[in-house]
C-alpha cells in the first residue's frame, strides 16, 4: 500500500502562514503602533506558539524548527517590499563587513582557479603582505587540512581565513619553482577596505573620483581624494557612480554637503513612526562648492548613489550623465537580534529636494522587480532615451524650474546609450570562467621586471598589449573550456586588448591603472568630459524651466 508524503511546500505552508501574521504585527508594534493593536500582537504571538508546539510535538516527521523559521521570516518580508530583509547568523558578519569599511583577516585578494585558492594580490598594509606572501602563490592547506581540490567555495574561504584579530591562522603555500609547500603562521589583524577604487587628473583641470559604494570610511576617503585632486589643481569634478548600488545613507549626504551650498536641501525621508521622519541640509563650508561638477549615473547606481545624483540634479548643481538609475527610494535600518542574525527592515521613504520619491514600482514578484533592467534592455532604454515613459503626475520641479520626473529613478540630464559595438559572448565567456585573472598571474609572474621602472603614467600611455599575448590567453581559455570563437574573437579584439590591459594593470599597480584604463572604452565617461561646457551653464543659469528633455548623445 503506498503512502501520500508531504512535499516541503506543504509542510511549511501553515508554519509560514503563521509566521507571517504574528511576525508583521510584532515588527508593527515594535515600533510604537497604537495600543489598540497590543492585544493583537499577544494573540498573534500565542498563536505562533501554539502552532510550533504541536509542530514539534505531534508532527509526523523530525523538522527544524529554526530552519522553518527562518524560511518563514523570509517568505514574510518577501510580502512588505524588496528591500526589507533577514541575514542569518552566519551570514551577518559578512554582510557587515561590507559597510564597515575593514574587516579583520589574513589580507588578501584570492580567486578559485580549478578548485584551488590563488593569491590574486595581498592586501597593502596587511599580514599577508608583511610575510612575504606572492600574487599566485596557492594555498593548499589551511590549519593542515587540504583545501584544494575539495570544492571550496567563497564562503568556505571567507570561513576559513577570516577571524578576530590577534588569532592564528597556519596556511601551506605552494610557489611557482618551489618543490616543497611553504608554511606561513599568520596573526590576523584589520584590514581596510576602500569604497573610493580611484581618483585621478583627467587633463590639467578634470578630477575623476570613482566610489563603488558607500560604506562607513567613504566619507573620509572621499575628503582625501579631493583633497590631493585640487593639490594637483583640480577644477572640475567627476564623480562616477556607475554600479554602485549605495550603502550608508549618511556617507552620501556628508558627500554632498561637500559640494551643495547656502542650506541646500540634499534628501527627507518620511516614515510612519515620527522619528524616522527627518530632513538633511547642507550646513558646512564644503571642499568643493565652487567648481564644475558631472554625476556619472547608470541602471546599476541605486539607493545612496541616487541620493546624491538627486540632490546635485535638484539644486541645479551639476549635470548627471548616463542612463537612468535603479530607483531605490527606500530607507532600511538594520536591527541586530539576539542570535547573531541581522534584520535589514524599511522604516522610511525618501524623497530627493524637489520632492519626488525615485523608487520604481513594486510587486510580489520580487524577482521581476530585481530583473527589471532586463525589461529596461528589451524595450530599448538602454540605446534612447525615446523609449522611457514618464508619468506626468510624477512631474516635478529643479530649483531653477527644470522639469524631472518620480517613480522610476533619476533620468540623467545628459543620456548616453549603451555601446555594445565591440563586445561579444566569447570575450564574457574568457572573463566569467576566470581564464583572464589565470593568464593575468601568470603573465606578471614571468614578466614582473619589465615594469619595475614604468610608472602607472607610462604604462597606460605606452603599453600595449600584443598578439602574442591574446594568442595565450586563448590557450588559457580552451584549457578552462572555453571554445575559441574566430568570428567573435576578430569583432572583439581590440576591446579585449583593453581589457586584458586594464586588468593588469590593476595587477601591477592598482585600481587607478585600471581605470585610466577601462575609462577609455566608458562612453558615459568619456561623453561626460566633453560636457562641462553644459555643467556650468546649468550651474549658473537663473531659469532653466523650459528644459523638460534630456539631451541625447547623437
Amino acid at each position: 500500500m503506498s503512502q501520500t508524503k508531504n512535499s516541503k511546500s506543504q509542510i511549511r505552508l501553515p508554519i509560514i502562514l503563521a509566521l507571517a501574521i504574528s511576525a508583521g504585527i510584532w515588527i508593527g508594534a515594535t515600533f510604537a503602533e497604537p495600543k489598540s493593536n497590543q492585544n493583537d500582537l499577544r494573540a498573534a504571538l500565542y498563536k505562533l506558539q501554539e502552532i510550533m508546539t504541536y509542530i514539534n510535538r505531534d508532527y509526523v516527521d523530525s523538522v527544524n524548527t529554526n530552519e522553518l523559521v527562518e524560511y518563514g521570516i523570509n517568505k514574510m518580508l518577501e510580502n512588505l517590499d524588496p528591500h526589507s530583509s533577514y541575514i542569518p547568523a552566519k551570514d551577518a558578519s559578512l554582510a557587515q563587513s561590507q559597510l564597515d569599511g575593514e574587516f579583520d583577516g589574513i589580507g588578501v585578494e584570492f580567486g578559485i582557479i580549478r578548485d584551488t585558492i590563488y593569491v590574486v594580490a595581498p592586501l597593502t598594509g596587511g599580514p599577508s603582505e608583511a610575510l612575504g606572501i606572492k600574487s599566485g602563490d596557492q594555498i593548499i592547506k589551511v590549519d593542515g587540512e587540504t583545501v584544494a581540490g575539495t570544492g571550496i567555495t567563497n564562503r568556505d574561504v571567507f570561513e576559513l581565513l577570516r577571524g578576530p584579530k590577534g588569532s592564528q591562522v597556519v596556511v601551506d603555500i605552494k610557489r611557482k619553482n618551489e618543490s616543497e609547500l611553504i608554511t606561513y603562521e599568520i596573526t590576523r589583524d584589520k584590514i581596510p577596505q576602500y569604497s573610493i577604487n580611484a581618483s585621478y587628473m583627467v587633463n590639467n583641470e578634470i578630477g575623476y573620483v570613482k566610489i563603488t559604494r558607500f560604506a562607513a570610511t567613504t566619507y573620509d576617503e572621499f575628503k582625501e581624494a579631493v583633497s590631493d585632486l585640487k593639490s594637483q589643481g583640480m577644477k572640475k569634478l567627476i564623480i562616477d557612480l556607475q554600479g554602485n548600488p549605495g550603502g550608508y545613507m549618511g556617507a552620501a549626504i556628508n558627500i554632498a554637503d561637500e559640494i551643495l551650498s547656502d542650506r541646500s536641501l540634499i534628501v527627507s525621508q518620511e516614515g510612519k513612526v515620527e522619528q524616522y521622519s527627518q530632513k538633511a541640509y547642507a550646513f558646512r563650508p564644503g571642499m568643493f562648492e565652487e567648481g564644475s561638477v558631472i554625476v556619472l549615473v547608470n541602471e546599476g547606481s541605486a539607493s545612496a548613489s541616487e541620493i546624491l545624483a538627486g540632490a546635485i540634479q535638484d539644486n541645479d548643481r551639476g549635470l548627471i550623465v548616463g542612463r537612468r538609475s535603479f530607483g531605490k527610494g527606500l530607507v532600511q535600518m538594520p536591527i541586530d537580534l539576539s542570535d547573531g542574525a541581522e534584520l535589514r527592515l524599511t522604516i522610511a521613504r525618501y524623497f530627493t529636494p524637489s520632492g519626488r520619491s525615485i523608487q520604481k514600482p513594486y510587486g510580489p514578484d520580487h524577482e521581476a522587480y530585481e530583473q527589471d533592467w532586463i525589461s529596461r534592455l528589451e524595450q530599448g532604454e538602454f540605446f534612447s532615451a525615446d523609449s522611457i515613459k514618464f508619468n506626468d503626475s510624477l512631474k516635478y520641479e529643479t530649483k531653477k524650474g527644470r522639469i524631472v520626473y518620480g517613480g522610476g529613478g533619476i533620468m540623467p540630464d545628459f543620456f548616453v546609450p549603451l555601446d555594445t559595438t565591440y563586445s561579444s559572448a566569447y570575450v564574457s565567456r574568457l572573463f566569467n570562467s576566470d581564464s583572464s585573472r589565470e593568464f593575468i598571474l601568470e603573465y606578471t609572474n614571468q614578466n614582473k621586471e619589465q615594469f619595475s621602472e614604468m610608472s602607472v603614467e607610462e604604462y597606460y600611455k605606452e603599453f600595449e598589449v600584443n598578439d602574442a599575448m591574446l594568442q595565450a590567453l586563448i590557450k588559457v581559455g580552451e584549457k578552462n573550456k572555453v571554445a575559441y570563437d574566430a568570428e567573435d574573437y576578430s569583432k572583439s579584439k581590440d576591446y579585449l586588448k583593453t581589457l586584458v590591459k586594464a586588468h593588469l594593470g590593476r595587477q601591477l599597480y592598482d585600481d587607478d591603472a585600471f581605470y585610466l584604463v577601462i575609462n577609455d572604452i566608458n562612453e558615459v565617461y568619456q561623453q561626460a568630459i566633453r560636457l562641462f561646457d553644459e555643467a556650468d551653464r546649468i550651474a549658473m543659469a537663473s531659469d532653466l524651466s523650459n528644459e523638460e528633455k534630456p539631451e541625447e548623445e547623437e
